[in-house]
């Protein structure tokens, strides 16, 4: 087996995405033939058995995992349960509880006679759409009282190709509809879904044996967790390119999500990251190469996607985005130009701050060091090079620096930092610590192996507190988490990650499986899988956690724990925090910056709970006008906290500018860390009102 891999990585290879069809008359196709060969049955078996041997929790491989399975499956092929007929599923449930068996002799004819039925079903919905738009798009009547059910994930399986062609009408309709209020003209519109509907006819007839194995068995893979992957023979060459679009790609953390593909995470101070244009959970819908024609995307599978995104380093490539920012209907897109390169070490170095505040008619000097990643030159580390770089180096450099500058305290940011190397997060974790254990990994026998700091003495021993959000993963929890097991600093922000598991990978005889072979516990014994580090004093999140995060993710294993590693010791935090909290809840109540956001985050809420949507053009552009005036109230409340002129509308290069977490020019400017500074300042009161009784 090789590689570790403790850092977040979500790329998702499923198969096809949602692609559309229809009904029950099938014409020869070139998949009809497509069948299992040799080489696919034995990595089938050989899964099976690495999974029954090393996964980390060894679940059984019963009826029970084959009902996960067959409900993962049609989940994955049709998750809006709009290409299957009842017929169809009622065909293949008596196949619910066989997947075990089937698995376990090696017959892989039953997930292949589903894709395969999927494909017919997919090309017979892009033949309807075709037609369909054949018609004009003016022949849409957007007067008619219509609605459409945008979330059909409980929806029943329709029952007829009638009902089906009925609900295809809608969603075509709605995609007009939606280019239309975005200012695209008939013809345009035409034009696009023509040839949309058109590509992915094309590309159906270019599916191979590989593609329909890799879905199914991924399906299987991860019923175990979201973490173990097959990787086809294509996708295991270019690992490190579908887990991040590699270092000398843009930077980026994709995932299939239904038809679309989204951002994840970004790299930090990686391409994508620095045109501050783009953010987790924004939409790719289309890549150009330079200044050549936009390509649609939609439909298309996330390894063709990754495909046309990488090109050679310092290239060009042009990708058109809707915000996750936008209101659930609005598809108004933006065009973001980022240049391939390599993230350079030195971008990615921790790097230090001031942060002035007066609090209680007193000034306070804070220092600050944002943290992007847990970084290691193992290369000049390894050649023995005195002036590698790494955190911990870095870091201490800084702390240093900031002591001299006689700071009050000392906050950490790790912010959007998606973890790294594992040794750094034990590293720096000594700096703050006397000596003891860092972090504990447990593997699929129940042996714990003790990552320890062996070095006495604490290297900086003053005030501290950490800033997370829910992008910070993996290394970070585990730092995150030993600060707060050694009660060494308030942890302030939002709800971590919760990547706390272990991967490495196995090669096949054809392709290789990541699987997952260990889990990390805190010292104190709590996993930081699925939960991740809970705040001592929580801020309202920017990122929806119902869409990024551990939790977010299918079959994603349990929050645990096992036996501490140290004896609990006396939380100095513990009796403050409730006046912390009450403290921080009325400041953030009359703070603009906070208003904003929560405002803000309230309508998107509002506006994701909605289940159907209006196909009636002049409710849907009141609607649109009517998300616009409150945003515009929104904004113009805050600009007038600050002294700045309101805005007469919400123009839309406005809203893109304007990310739900303010652009900050200074650390001041910043109301998170501005916030996170008086908590720690707060608390700094508290406890020195207590000492003088």
């Amino acid at each position: 087996m090789k590689h570790l891999f403790p850092s977040t990585a979500l790329a998702l290879f499923i198969g096809l995405g949602v692609l559309p069809f229809s009904a029950n008359t099938f014409a020869a196709n070139s998949w009809d033939n497509l069948q299992p060969d040799r080489d696919e049955v034995i990595a089938s078996l050989n899964i099976v058995e690495l999974l029954k041997r090393h996964h980390y929790s060894k679940p059984p491989l019963d009826d029970a995992r084959s009902a996960i399975i067959y409900d993962s499956y049609l989940k994955l092929l049709d998750p809006s349960r709009s290409y299957f007929l009842a017929s169809d599923i009622a065909e293949f449930d008596k196949w619910k509880f066989q997947f075990d068996d089937f698995l376990k002799s090696g017959d892989l004819n039953p997930g292949f006679t589903i894709y395969k039925r999927y494909l017919d079903r997919v090309k017979s919905r892009l033949d309807f759409a075709l037609a369909e738009l054949n018609k004009g798009v003016d022949s849409f009547d957007f007067n008619a009282k219509e609605t459409l059910q945008i979330d059909r994930k409980d929806a029943p399986w329709l029952k007829s190709e009638a009902e089906l062609n009925d609900l295809w009408r809608k969603r075509i309709k709605d995609e007009v509809l939606r280019l239309k209020i975005a200012g695209k003209e008939p013809a345009k519109i035409q034009e696009l879904l023509t040839k949309r509907y058109k590509n992915q006819l094309a590309r159906l007839d270019q599916t191979r044996s590989e593609d329909i194995f890799q879905a199914y068995i991924n399906t299987f893979a991860m019923s175990y967790d979201p973490h173990t992957n097959y990787l086809s023979p294509d996708n295991a060459e270019n690992f490190d390119i579908n887990m991040s679009l590699s270092l000398e790609g843009i930077g980026a953390v994709l995932q299939s999500d239904n038809d679309q593909v989204k951002i994840v995470r970004l790299v930090p101070a990686g391409p994508a990251d620095k045109t501050k244009q783009v953010a987790p959970a924004d939409k790719i819908i289309g890549v150009a190469q330079g200044d050549k024609e936009m390509v649609d995307v939609i439909g298309w599978r996330l390894d063709e996607v990754v495909k046309l995104i990488r090109g050679p380093k310092g290239s060009v490539v042009r990708l058109e985005v809707i915000p996750a920012s936008n209101a659930p209907n609005d598809q108004t897109s933006k065009i973001v130009s980022i240049t391939r390169e390599a993230v350079k070490l030195e971008e990615q170095a921790a790097k230090k701050s001031i942060l002035n505040l007066k609090q209680d008619g007193k000034n306070y000097k804070l220092g600050v060091i944002e943290i992007p990643a847990f970084y290691l030159d193992f290369k000049a580390f390894r050649a023995g090079d005195p002036n590698y770089k790494s955190t911990t180096r870095d870091v201490k450099k800084l702390l240093t620096e900031l002591q001299k500058e006689k700071v009050d305290g000392v906050i950490i940011d790790l912010r959007n930092n998606g973890g790294g190397s594992l040794q750094e997060a034990t590293e720096l974790t000594s700096l703050f610590i006397d000596k003891g254990p860092t972090v504990l990994v447990r593997n699929a026998d129940g042996k714990v192996d003790v990552l320890e700091d062996e070095n006495p003495g604490a290297f900086y021993k003053g005030p501290m507190a950490l800033l997370v959000n829910r992008l910070s993963a993996s290394a970070s929890e585990i730092f995150a988490g030993a600060m707060q097991d050694y009660h060494r600093a308030l942890i302030v922000g939002g709800q971590t990650f919760g990547k706390g598991t272990v991967q490495t990978i196995q090669p096949l005889n054809h392709g290789e499986l990541k699987l997952t072979l260990a889990k990390f516990y805190r010292v104190s014994g709590q996993s930081t899988q699925h939960q991740g580090v809970l705040p001592d004093v929580a801020f309202p999140s920017i990122i929806d956690t119902k869409e990024i995060g551990e939790s977010a993710l299918p079959e994603a294993m349990p929050w645990d724990t096992i036996r501490p590693a140290i004896k609990p010791a006396v939380d100095p935090f513990k009796p403050y925090i409730d006046q912390l909290k009450a403290e921080h809840d009325a400041r953030v109540a009359k703070d603009a910056e906070f208003i904003f956001i929560r405002d803000k985050l309230a309508l998107a809420d509002k506006l994701m709970a909605e289940k159907t949507v209006s196909l009636n053009e002049a409710e849907r552009r009141a609607q649109h006008a009517d998300i616009d005036a409150k945003q515009l109230v929104m904004e113009n409340a805050r600009r007038q906290a600050k002294g700045e002129a309101p805005l007469k509308e919400m123009k839309k290069e406005d809203e893109d500018a304007l990310p739900v977490e303010p652009e900050k020019t200074k650390p001041e400017d910043d109301a998170y860390l501005s916030e996170t500074g008086r908590v720690l300042l707060d608390y700094l009161k508290l406890s020195s009102q207590v000492a003088k009784k």
